[in-house]
This record gives C-alpha cells, structure tokens and sequence, in this order.
C-alpha cells in the first residue's frame, strides 16, 4: 500500500478480531519501523512495551474501563516516555563521533536537565510520531489500529511494572478488523485551520483529501 493510500484509509477500529496473532518477526517489523520516527537530537526517549499475553491483556483491559479493543487486538502496544533519556546521552550517543558527542550532549543538557515539564512534552512528542508511523506500518501490513488514551496510567503502570521515568503515553491496539469503522463525523474546511504567514490570515481554501 502506498503511504497516501495508507494514510486516507487508516481508521481507528474499535472491533478487533481476537484469535488473530501477529509472528514475532511481524511484531518486530511493526515497532522497529515506528522507531524511525524522529525524537529530538535523536534522544529515542521512549520505551514500547508490546502485550501479547492475554492476562496482561485483562489488566490493561480493567485499566482502561474495560474498552474491548485493548481485551480483542491481537497485540496491545504501549508507548511509554523515557524521562530519563535526556541524562543518559551516552546511549543515543554512543556510536557519534566524540567531539559530536560531547558537542549534542551539551545542547542535551543546558535543554533539558533542569527542566522536567519540557522532558516530558518531549516525551509525548516522540511518542505521538511514534504512534503515527505505527499506524500506517500496521495498515501496510494490512492490519488496523486504534491509538488509545482512554486509560488509568496508575493502574497500566502497576500491570506493566513501569517506573516513574516511563510513563504511559499511548496505547495502541493492532490487529484484524472484525468490522469497520464508524463513519467519520466530518472534516473542517482547510481554510478553518490553516493559516499563512499570520495566525488568522486564511488565503488557500478547499478540503483535506478524501478518505
């Protein structure tokens, strides 16, 4: 599927059909490829936890007030953000050139190290890129998803043994579509939400893409 393609026909589906499972090899064509999507300075400051197991998948499923696609996809894939990344540059870093290294690390630094509000609006940054590439690799493989924030992250961190440094962002189920989307409620007119140049200045008009 051609990446237009993938992107006018990506649905969020709530009905997944849950004997399908995904090989190790395609869960690891699925989040490796959404790890190419771009995180500042090339931190990667993000962590996917990917459920298979269906206990787990219970716990995750309680946690989000008992939504079905989290209990029915075939994997749940939760991306959490690395608060820490930013202090441990030697991971991201380690196959630069030293002085490119130490040159990153200090912007790194004078950035981030004092100021945690901004590590996480990084964090959800990255992981809403992440989340994007994820759903359409997954419609490439012919498979559907559904991004999810409707969760308790008290209780998916306590299922998934996270830490306070990785907080859970996005949930994203993935898996075969037992039925369609409902249809879309509409799009606003792109002169409604672009401007040029200066906020309120609308000179293109039209209509996004059709879907």
């Amino acid at each position: 599927m051609e990446l237009l393609d993938a992107l006018c026909h990506r649905r969020s589906i709530r009905s997944f059909d849950p004997q399908h499972r995904l090989t190790e090899t395609e869960l690891k064509h699925l989040i490796g490829h959404a790890q190419l999507a771009p995180t500042s300075f090339n931190m990667q400051n993000w962590h996917f936890v990917a459920v298979v197991d269906p206990a787990v998948k219970e716990q995750l499923w309680l946690a989000s007030w008992k939504q079905n696609p989290v209990r029915d996809a075939s994997v749940v894939v939760v991306i959490t953000g690395d608060l820490g990344a930013p202090q441990r540059s030697e991971r991201f870093l380690r196959h630069a050139p030293p002085p490119v290294a130490q040159r990153i690390d200090g912007y790194v630094q004078a950035l981030y190290a004092e100021n945690p509000q901004l590590s996480r609006d990084e964090a959800c940054r990255s992981a809403g890129f992440a989340g994007m590439a994820m759903m359409l690799v997954a419609k490439e493989m012919g498979l559907d998803t559904c991004p999810m924030i409707g969760f308790d992250p008290v209780k998916v961190s306590e299922a998934l043994g996270l830490d306070a440094d990785h907080p859970p962002l996005l949930m994203m189920t993935v898996g075969k579509a037992l039925a369609p989307a409902f249809p879309r409620t509409g799009f606003l007119d792109f002169n409604e939400t672009v401007s040029v140049d200066r906020f309120g200045n609308h000179c293109f008009a039209g209509e996004p893409p059709a879907a």
